[in-house]
């Protein structure tokens, strides 16, 4: 049966909000503003990542979400640096990636607003571009370079040492710390999910399949925190194991397969120069399969089941009905798919909620931010001869691709979009060549520099080092 508050106009009536959170969230939203860059960074992705969405902040009947309200801190942030000229807001110049991003939102917010041709949706997809916008324009401008994305890492191994706990916690008790804030939504988190006479924990997350994806998501980018010294070594070790923790604790499918998913791709690494024939061979397999599987190659989905009691049955009929009904929602989408089957209502699977609700170009650009991620991150791997940052790009790829398995099991409603956006900026700040250039060909004139024996070839624009040339 589909809930009755998913319909526009719903949510608290008036501000929920824990007064301790609201203070936490001031004090960074002006440290958003006036602080340095690079030290906003940690900050912004605590806090973001830490507050669940149920603290409400309610203005003329318009609800800002805690997330909402630090982008509004965020777009001001870029406002003032747009107009004192201090810096360009993107490193390297807008990219395909940022495109992308910003397409999708934009044909996102069009496509729901011609759907329901209602005030309420006009509102509704405003407050999502303003969180898209702002946090994704945000982290951009924060995460610049290599040592801003090891900061951005080094930050969410502190933020997963704080989550792991407080679900151990729920798993061990039944009950989750985070309703003692007493949000709008603090009885679902006072009542733990159970699965199979098993706790299902949350943590700060809006559902326990996000909880559990936050953590697998992270582990590829705490292997790059390890392989950065010795000094990073005890703090990468923390997130591997709260990563790992996090992911056990939600007890779900889909954060399993992400996890499995960057740890394959991570040991691919020895196979980097034939992955073309790997993944052509992937292809040709899944064709042949569905040539002589009386089902469709997708049922195979509903063949999984690794924690006991998975609705890995319920995965298989999103991506088939989705695909018997492409009439119905390639252009701006549909507004219910409750109709098309038993709980269809539920569309956890990002790829196939982008289509039901927006549509085929939305869907397409979505696919387009992944594909520009690799693009960029392989061509730059390529430029360097530097063996540890092709690996360090190779590790960033791993976490794309874990990403991009969990897609599949989940969307990305809640703060976990924070992590997603901070690792398409971290991309964004690592693999800055130009497609077109080759390694050690100028990528700018001489004369565009102050000094004009001084140019950025390929290899040196990825390390982030400046080359000296006579």
């Amino acid at each position: 049966m589909e809930p009755k508050n998913i319909h526009f106009g719903g949510g608290p009536a008036e501000t929920v909000v824990n007064p301790v959170v609201m203070l936490l969230v001031l004090v960074v939203g002006v440290l958003i503003v006036l602080w340095p860059r690079a030290k906003t960074i940690a900050p912004v992705l605590a806090i973001s990542i830490l507050i669940p969405i149920d603290q409400i902040l309610v203005v003329g009947g318009l609800h800002f979400p805690m997330l909402r309200l630090l982008a509004l801190f965020g777009i001001l942030r870029i406002i003032w640096e747009r107009i004192s000229a201090r810096t360009r807001i993107f490193s390297g110049g807008m990219n395909k990636i940022d495109v992308a991003v910003i397409g999708l939102a934009l044909s996102t917010a069009v496509a729901g607003v011609a759907l329901f041709r209602e005030m309420g949706a006009f509102v509704f997809q405003l407050g999502k571009l303003c969180t898209v916008f702002g946090i994704y324009f945000l982290l951009r401008f924060l995460i610049r370079d290599k040592d801003d994305v090891f900061s951005m890492i080094r930050t969410l191994a502190w933020v997963a040492a704080v989550v792991a706990p407080v679900m151990i916690w729920e798993v061990a008790t039944g009950h989750n710390p985070y309703a003692l804030l007493g949000g709008s939504q603090a009885a679902f988190y006072g009542d733990v999910i159970e699965r199979s006479g098993r706790f299902r924990a949350t943590g700060c997350f809006g559902h326990p399949i996000l909880a559990g994806t936050f953590g697998a998501i992270l582990l590829p980018l705490f292997v790059a925190l390890w392989r950065e010294g010795t000094k990073n070594r005890a703090l990468a070790l923390i997130g591997i194991v709260s990563a790992t923790v996090i992911t056990l604790a939600a007890n779900s499918s889909t954060p399993v397969f992400s996890y499995a998913a960057g740890v394959i791709a991570l040991c691919l690494w020895p196979m980097r120069r034939w992955m073309r024939w790997l993944r052509w061979g992937i292809v040709t397999t899944i064709i042949g399969l569905h040539m002589v599987m009386k089902a469709p190659v997708w049922h195979l989905i509903a063949r999984v089941d690794i924690t006991g009691g998975s609705s890995s049955y319920h995965r298989f009929m999103l991506i088939d009905e989705c695909i018997r009904h492409f009439a119905d929602w390639w252009l701006i989408g549909v507004k219910s798919t409750a109709a098309w089957g038993w709980d269809m209502w539920d569309t956890a699977n990002q790829y196939v909620g982008t289509c039901d609700a927006s549509g085929l170009l939305p869907f397409l650009l979505f696919l387009a931010t992944i594909v520009y991620g690799f693009r960029y991150l392989g061509r730059a791997r390529r430029a360097s001869s530097n063996k540890d940052e092709q690996i360090f790009l190779w590790i960033l790829g791993a976490a794309l691709f874990a990403n991009v398995v969990a897609f599949f099991g989940i969307s990305y409603w809640d703060q976990t979009q924070v992590v997603w956006y901070s690792l398409l900026a971290a991309i964004g700040a690592s693999s800055v060549v130009s497609p077109k250039v080759q390694v050690n060909k100028p990528l700018r004139r001489a004369s565009e520099f102050p000094d004009p024996t001084v140019q950025l070839t390929a290899e040196a624009l990825v390390a982030g080092i400046p080359t000296v040339r006579t």
